[in-house]
């Protein structure tokens, strides 16, 4: 008798059959459940990161020695660190796995929030906030790299969809969490050692739960895909020199990476300001503004799942970035040329902004950056591509701040406009390019 075959009726066939069905059960448990911590872990992230944008406005009246342009170069020069440590954690992430870049982040910010809300001064803040924004720039490339494992190349756009949700409802969920706290009396010390204790916790089910990959859990990986820039090459096994000359020698990767950097520079300039703006030039309170500027990324996190959906079915991410740059440029302008001057009409149109820019933006860091470097070297192309693109989210603190103060907002969104429609003309040469 063959090794494979089974007596029928025999035990040795029940033992097979519940054994198959077992591994089929978890072969969809254990990718779901994946998602979902890591949605939840990096939705975590943002409760340390949305908290100075939240509790801004506090520190501002406690501290008057400050002004939105010295803490905006607090913001500028994290962001500095951040755009660093997204280029060493990609490739990193890439070699040591994701799960361990994804948990060095959680624990790493937990640390630096609660030594934030113990710190007081420019120096201490802007010491603690860059630490902070460092260590958690592997939590992305980190995710990114589960992703890959996890997931088929078919599947990238919406498995990217659902996972950028974390960072769009974290957002959204922090900013409304934290800004009630407020409204509640907590102070801004206090916000932070919230912030820290939930992410503390949030930590410990990832610890214990995640893997890297199907195959730390006994199940097969799903099919590569074999139209990366690497095609049947190994990069895993490349030194990481040869690695990023694959990717610098492709004019797609830095068209993509330019897109990435006037997409963050607004997404970045959005998080930091949009609750001092509110509160200013709306008129909101600062608990009413921080819990009004949650609806910018909660838009943003219905456009990443509406994008994601499409982008797997129309083939074509380089359309839904063009169309989603052409309208956020008319929106940006209205804020600009201040034809927008309704409180409740202002915040509708920042989550109209919200839901036309984010959708394509997550594309850059989640399905193209999988696209480009596949299972192998998804997390150096996304560390890059993430990085440049924080390159231009640096400007979103200091420069923004100081045309604020100097010029007042409508400027600011002027230059907000300029940005997008200039990042729109990039983006149809890069449609054009795909679809030669």
């Amino acid at each position: 008798m063959a090794i494979n075959q089974i007596p029928t009726g025999s035990g040795l066939e029940e033992k097979a059959v519940t054994a198959t069905r077992v591994a089929s059960k978890e072969s969809v448990l254990w990718p779901v459940l994946t998602v979902v911590l890591m949605v939840v872990g990096y939705s975590g992230y943002y409760l340390c990161r949305s908290n100075l944008s939240v509790a801004r406005p506090l520190i501002l009246d406690e501290f008057k020695d400050l002004d939105k342009a010295k803490i905006g170069l607090i913001a500028s020069v994290a962001t500095v660190l951040y755009a660093f440590g997204k280029f060493f954690h990609g490739s990193l992430a890439d070699r040591l796995g994701g799960r361990r870049l994804f948990l060095y982040g959680m624990v790493g910010a937990v640390l630096f929030t609660f030594f934030f809300g113990l710190s007081s001064g420019l120096l201490a803040f802007g010491i603690f906030w860059s630490a902070n924004k460092l260590v958690q720039s592997a939590g992305w490339v980190g995710m990114v790299k589960m992703t890959s494992r996890w997931f088929s190349h078919k599947t990238y756009g919406r498995a990217m969809g659902v996972i950028s949700l974390s960072y769009l409802f974290g957002d959204f969920f922090s900013r409304l969490l934290l800004g009630q706290l407020i409204n509640h009396g907590l102070g801004w010390r206090q916000i932070f050692f919230v912030s820290a204790a939930i992410l503390g916790a949030i930590a410990i089910p990832c610890w214990i739960l995640l893997r890297n990959a199907p195959g730390d859990r006994g199940l097969p990986e799903p099919e590569a895909g074999d139209k990366t820039l690497f095609h049947r090459d190994r990069p895993h096994k490349m030194p990481l020199g040869q690695l990023l000359k694959v990717l610098f020698k492709s004019r797609g990767f830095w068209t993509v990476c330019t897109l990435s950097f006037g997409f963050t520079f607004m997404r970045e300039t959005f998080n930091e300001w949009t609750p001092t703006y509110l509160h200013e030039v709306g008129r909101l309170s600062t608990g009413d503004a921080a819990q009004a500027s949650s609806l910018f990324p909660l838009f943003g996190g219905f456009s990443v799942l509406a994008v994601g959906c499409l982008a797997d079915r129309l083939r074509n991410r380089a359309l839904l970035i063009t169309a989603g740059l052409a309208l956020g440029t008319i929106g940006l302008l209205l804020l600009g040329l201040n034809l927008v001057t309704a409180p409740m009409a202002i915040v509708a149109l920042t989550a109209v902004i919200g839901f036309v820019l984010i959708g394509p933006y997550s594309l850059l860091g989640g399905a193209i950056s999988l696209d480009f470097g596949g299972k192998d070297a998804s997390a150096t192309a996304c560390g890059w591509i993430d990085g440049i693109g924080y390159v231009g989210g640096i400007l979103s603190g200091y420069v923004i701040a100081e045309v604020a103060e100097q010029a007042g907002w409508k400027s600011a969104f002027l230059i907000l406009a300029a940005v997008s429609a200039l990042s729109c003309i990039v983006a149809a040469f890069y449609r054009k390019a795909e679809t030669a």
